[in-house]
């Protein structure tokens, strides 16, 4: 199903908010397009938006001091994407936001998005819980990082996002499983998908 508008792909998300919460927080997203990869926010940058993924494939990555990159999180339809600690603290951003492939979204700025949820205290309660379900997500990738395998992290990859390798690059991949690029092309050859 293809998601246009804000109201739809929020009615998708969260079914049975009330219509009027639907209808302020559907208002305060816009449509917006960026070309393949395009810098949507830079480190140190405030991230200014909160992004609905329509179409395309962006990632989040750090770059450490000796400018190896790290990829931390892939994001494509439908998503909220964005860097989510420095929107909603409104601080600089420690990360890169960039698209890997042309993007459309809808997105939202902060300053609308806060006075939404000051208007609608439900919202703030469901915001809490999506943070909550990516926070667990993120524990469960530290895990995965640090006590897995290689071939266990890319296992574990193709169990939960095997579309990932038709959308993202391997380069990309590979660095998201802390590996490099040649190791991941002989799992991939070894394991069959």
């Amino acid at each position: 199903m293809l998601i246009t508008n804000a109201h739809d792909y929020l009615q998708r998300i969260w079914p049975n908010l009330p219509g009027d919460i639907l209808q302020d927080l559907a208002g305060i997203f816009h449509e917006y397009s960026a070309k393949r990869k395009t810098v949507l926010t830079a480190e140190g940058e405030v991230e200014k938006y909160l992004y609905l993924v329509l179409e395309g494939v962006q990632r989040a990555y750090a770059i450490s001091t000796d400018g190896r990159e790290a990829t931390l999180v892939f994001t494509y339809a439908p998503s909220f994407s964005g860097v989510a600690d420095s929107f909603l603290l409104q601080r600089p951003s420690r990360y890169w936001f960039e698209t890997l492939t042309p993007s459309k979204f809808l997105r939202a700025n902060f300053q609308d998005f806060d006075a939404v949820l000051l208007k609608h205290p439900l919202l703030e309660r469901l915001i809490r819980l999506a943070l909550s379900e990516t926070l667990e997500g993120v524990l469960v990738r530290q895990i995965e990082l640090q006590s897995y395998t290689a071939e266990q992290r890319f296992r574990t990859l193709l169990a939960r996002s095997p579309h990932l390798l038709q959308l993202v690059p391997h380069k990309y991949i590979a660095n998201y499983l802390g590996m490099d690029a040649t190791n991941f092309s002989k799992l991939l050859g070894q394991i069959r998908i």
